[in-house]
């Protein structure tokens, strides 16, 4: 083969697959050949002549006769590629003869041409979405499809291949609106058979005729094809065409009686529990569109015996599989929650639903509702799927680590489950989730940080990355960072994520000083712009966490010297300590008491305007907690050595230093309280 040009490899690649009668590995190796000489043909820019050229129309049946659901699964799979290559080296001259195929396939009007052309048309749908929607919508071909479905001695494999068409065209918009128009009224038919209802009746007419279980048999339609058309018509319900909306002036008339979304999700776990190995491909899909309606989430939710199927069915499904993808969306449409919607949303929405016919937004469906999705969350996560999911984010793929991230991060809004999904290694998933994504995934990866942020809240660091685990407490510093700042793609700004983080980076400073080191020497500066939110509850966050910080040398330094930028942190401190919310003002205090064991602090403090009067107003508060950290503050100052306590201790006594200390041992009942701030004024009393 090496010796022979490309065009002459791709003629006697040609001729082998024309001749047949291979096993099917010898059939997949030659597909590989062929998908690798199209592919290198239309790399190379310089050949002569392209082997597109020896690929007449003969060929073009070959390769797409490879397609035909008779054929292996190994097999078609190759033949997809091959074809994929062929579309792509060949261009217009490819779907030419790619439309070409299909209408002489349908015009000869037999079982098996019928069943080639539809499976053709259904492979090559989501690899050439344009050209084949435009060959499935041309005219006359939809309404021919009726009396094909309707005659009286049927094809079990036409009509799978012909509704395995239809299921990969309706996700096109387009042909979801045609296939609403055409071909409805027989998807329900299939639909509401009963498959044994002919055969019954021709039975009890004449006991002595068998009614065949073949392929084509005088029967009605089996219960596969049932089950196929329903997933159709759930794509149909669950995404509605303008279509289905109702005429003006319609709303009083009588309707036809259709199938309804619950009664299609009904059938699909009905099936799914009846014959999980069977029925699951097409109920999984089926389910994954219907659970985009409210109601159908909760009744799936409510069905423990289903959802246990369901984790079952994800478990054993391969990997980067259509089966693990549509069983990761139905739990992420059990799971997910409503997007919180600022006072300007909800006036653009309530614009937006005037310049309809309308003229007013229709009511939020209650089953969407934070306690009914928070209820069905806790009943996801008892049927067992986190340790599921963390075995698929190992080797899925990326758009189901997007899934299996978003799901995690549903779980993890519910503070009871926290521990757990900590406990089942949801905390491993979402970082290494974070770490494998893609930048341009930057929505996954936040997604990702902020379930990390809510479950390390909740949970003890020593519990999570402590003893024998391989991941160090570290690693998931830096995901934590990255969700400091806002959402630059979002059109409103999102605090929640950045005070989950800081919370929960409180957490980790409160372990150890490698912890305390990283955090610092990562995300300061992020952590300094917080500490200034005009939001009282995320400089709080950011408070608490400085206090915890510096516990650490390393964050000492920031403040101590004489440079500016100290000097002004030191400021923001003390205006901190003297902030509205008392949380804040704990944190701050919490903060200068660490801080003032330092010489260098205590004399930043002094210098700054209002700085004693600040640290002596936290004496004073009403909290206890705050007296004890006031009282040590100052008893850290006024205790200094040398020429700095005494400038320290004039500076207290001239803001009424002694009386503030004597109403705080006063009014304090806490003994410790007590004994510091005694001890503070002794030393202010007796020395200098």
């Amino acid at each position: 083969m090496a010796k022979l040009s490309n065009i002459e490899q791709t003629q006697l690649i040609l001729a082998r697959l024309m001749e047949g009668g291979q096993e099917d590995d010898d059939t997949c190796q030659e597909l590989d050949r062929l998908t690798k000489l199209l592919s290198d043909d239309v790399k190379n820019e310089s050949k002569e002549k392209s082997i597109c050229d020896v690929i007449d129309d003969v060929c073009v049946d070959t390769i797409l006769g490879y397609l035909d659901m008779r054929q292996a699964e190994s097999v078609r799979g190759h033949a997809i590629l091959a074809a994929s290559a062929y579309l792509k080296a060949a261009g217009n001259e490819a779907n030419e003869a790619l439309r070409t195929f299909f209408f002489d396939r349908v015009n000869r009007g037999t079982y098996d041409d019928f069943i080639v052309a539809f499976c053709v048309a259904a492979a090559v749908f989501p690899i050439a979405p344009d050209m084949t929607a435009d060959m499935f919508l041309s005219e006359g071909f939809l309404p021919s499809l009726d009396p094909l479905m309707r005659r009286r001695w049927k094809s079990r494999k036409v009509e799978t291949a012909c509704l395995e068409m239809l299921n990969a065209a309706s996700m096109n918009a387009q042909c979801r609106e045609a296939i609403q128009k055409y071909c409805t009224d027989w998807l329900e038919e299939v639909v509401d058979q009963d498959p044994n209802e002919l055969p019954r009746a021709i039975h009890s007419a004449d006991p002595d005729v068998h009614v065949s279980e073949g392929s084509i048999a005088m029967r009605r339609h089996s219960e596969a094809v049932q089950n196929l058309a329903a997933v159709i018509l759930a794509k149909l319900r669950a995404v509605p065409s303008s279509a289905q909306q109702p005429a003006e002036g319609s709303e009083n008339r009588v309707q036809q009686a259709t199938t309804s979304i619950e009664d299609l999700s009904k059938m699909f776990g009905s099936m799914l529990l009846r014959d999980p190995e069977n029925g699951k491909k097409h109920s999984v899909e089926g389910l994954a569109y219907a659970t985009i309606q409210p109601a159908v989430k909760e009744e799936v939710a409510q069905n423990k015996e289903l959802l246990k199927t369901l984790v079952k069915v994800l478990s054993d499904a391969p990997p980067k599989s259509p089966l693990t993808y549509g069983a990761l969306s139905i739990f992420l449409n059990l799971t997910r929650y409503q997007p919180v919607q600022s006072e300007e949303e909800k006036k653009m929405n309530q614009l937006k639903a005037y310049a309809n016919a309308a003229g007013k937004l229709a009511p939020a469906n209650p089953l969407n509702d934070d306690e009914h999705v928070s209820g069905r969350c806790k009943r996801v996560f008892e049927a067992g799927i986190v340790p599921v999911l963390v075995t698929h984010s190992k080797r899925g793929s990326v758009a189901s680590l997007n899934l299996i991230v978003s799901i995690i991060s549903a779980l993890s809004v519910t503070v009871g489950l926290r521990g757990q999904l900590a406990q089942q290694g949801a905390v491993n998933l979402v970082i290494a989730a974070f770490m494998a994504v893609p930048d341009s995934e930057s929505q996954t990866k936040r997604t990702a940080a902020h379930a990390l942020a809510r479950i390390l809240i909740s949970t003890n660091p020593s519990l999570v990355f402590g003893g024998t685990r391989a991941r160090p407490q570290n690693s998931a510093i830096r995901p934590l960072v990255s969700i400091l700042t806002s959402d630059p793609a979002a059109e409103t700004r999102d605090l929640l994520p950045t005070f989950e983080a800081l919370m929960a980076l409180t957490n980790l400073a409160s372990t150890d000083d490698d912890t305390r080191t990283t955090i610092i020497r990562t995300a300061w500066p992020e952590i300094e712009e917080q500490l200034l939110s005009s939001n009282h509850m995320v400089s709080k966050a950011a408070t608490e966490l400085v206090c915890n910080l510096v516990q650490s040398v390393e964050c000492v330094a920031l403040y101590a010297g004489d440079s500016p930028q100290a000097a002004n942190r030191l400021h923001i401190l003390l205006a901190l300590a003297d902030a509205e919310d008392e949380g804040t003002r704990s944190a701050a205090g919490g903060a200068l008491a660490s801080l003032t064991g330092y010489e260098d602090i205590v004399t930043g403090i002094i210098k700054r305007k209002r700085g004693a009067e600040v640290i002596l107003g936290l004496c004073g508060e009403e909290n206890e907690d705050l007296r004890l950290r006031g009282a040590f503050v100052v008893y850290n100052i006024v205790a200094c050595e040398g020429e700095v306590g005494k400038i320290s201790r004039k500076e207290i006594r001239d803001n009424n230093g002694v009386e503030v200390l004597k109403e705080c041992a006063k009014t304090s009942r806490k003994p410790e309280v007590v004994e510091v701030t005694i001890q503070a004024l002794k030393v202010l009393v007796e020395q200098d």
